[in-house]
């Protein structure tokens, strides 16, 4: 019989492992489909960054879907909009800020008004009574622009009678309707923005998120993670794990460029290059939540109510995730 004790050990052994592993509790994540975002999130994918206690199932959504999944409860975090967390709380939905998800860039590009290259327009000023394309009115990243000109520069950003004419379309439109006049200017996102640096049919006439470090020092929050009240309350531990990861993730893309941002630029038909412009220059992903996150998502609620795009918000603490150990 001794001949098999270290067979029924070593079984014993992996049979336990098995069920270590069987064990770890699975921590659902839904983000918006984007490259950048896969880019962040590519190490948590692949098996670089890995838990003791939790494993991460990350979903990308477009946003009608992630709308959906949100109000549904079918995840347990949600990447959502900054400006939907005050309306969806003020519904009785418990939706709990856990983390800034995209945090504008220190060097204050990202955010811009673009027109092209051989436009008459020159100036803020020279936008009144011209067609602005905007990809969503609704958005985070679109309030924040209205915020800008109408804090910044005294441009009247009402949706009826303002000095502009917002003209919502799908972004995939916006060069196109941009190169033959049907707008006259344009919210390129962010890998138009990088395409037209390249090529310089576009240029940008103001860089709003420039504006709002010169003139309030933060860098704006437009997208953040969520959960459930009554989950994060049950397990606090797996979300400050899951959020453990993804930092961990994040940093290792930006420590191992060629191999990440070659990975998926192979796989979304992007340019590497975008990446780190994307990190560096227009955005980031950082899946922590400080001091300046919290001022910058009030500073959106307030203004958004000032230009009307939001009725009222609840108090900050009322919408965000409070561990012990926070």
């Amino acid at each position: 019989m001794k001949i098999f004790k270290p067979i029924i050990v070593a079984a014993a052994t992996a049979i336990g492992l098995s069920g270590a592993a069987a064990a770890k509790d699975t921590v659902t994540f839904a983000h918006l489909a984007d490259p950048s975002i896969e880019a962040a999130m590519w190490a948590i994918n692949n098996g670089k960054v890995t838990s003791d206690i939790i494993k991460v199932e990350a979903t990308a959504l477009e946003i009608p879907a992630l709308i959906q999944a949100t109000a549904g409860r079918n995840f347990d975090v949600v990447m959502t909009a900054g400006m939907a967390i005050p309306r969806a709380v003020e519904r009785g939905l418990p939706l709990r800020i856990i983390a800034a998800g995209l945090r504008s860039s220190e060097v204050g590009e990202g955010s811009a008004i673009w027109v092209p290259k051989d436009s008459d327009i020159k100036t803020i000023d020279d936008l009144k009574g011209k067609k602005l394309a905007v990809y969503s009115l609704g958005s985070s990243g679109i309030t924040l622009i209205r915020i800008a000109l109408s804090e910044f520069y005294g441009i009247d950003v009402s949706l009826e009678g303002g000095d502009i004419d917002f003209v919502e379309m799908p972004p995939p439109a916006m060069p196109a309707a941009l190169s033959t006049g049907r707008v006259d200017a344009a919210t390129l996102i962010h890998a138009q923005a990088f395409k037209a640096t390249q090529d310089g049919d576009f240029v940008p006439l103001v860089q709003t998120s420039q504006a709002f470090l010169d003139s309030t020092g933060l860098q704006m929050v437009s997208a953040v993670l969520a959960g459930y009240a009554e989950k994060l309350e049950e397990n606090p531990a797996n979300y400050s794990e899951f959020l453990r990861m993804v930092q961990d993730s994040r940093a290792y893309a930006l420590a191992n460029p060629e191999e990440v941002f070659g990975a998926v630029g192979r796989e979304f038909d992007v340019d590497p290059a975008f990446f780190d412009t994307w990190f560096n220059t227009y955005s980031d992903f950082p899946a922590t939540f400080i001091p300046q996150d919290r001022e910058a998502l009030v500073f959106l609620w307030e203004k958004a109510i000032k230009i009307g795009a939001l009725e009222s918000h609840p108090p900050l603490e009322e919408m965000t995730w409070q561990p012990e150990n926070n």
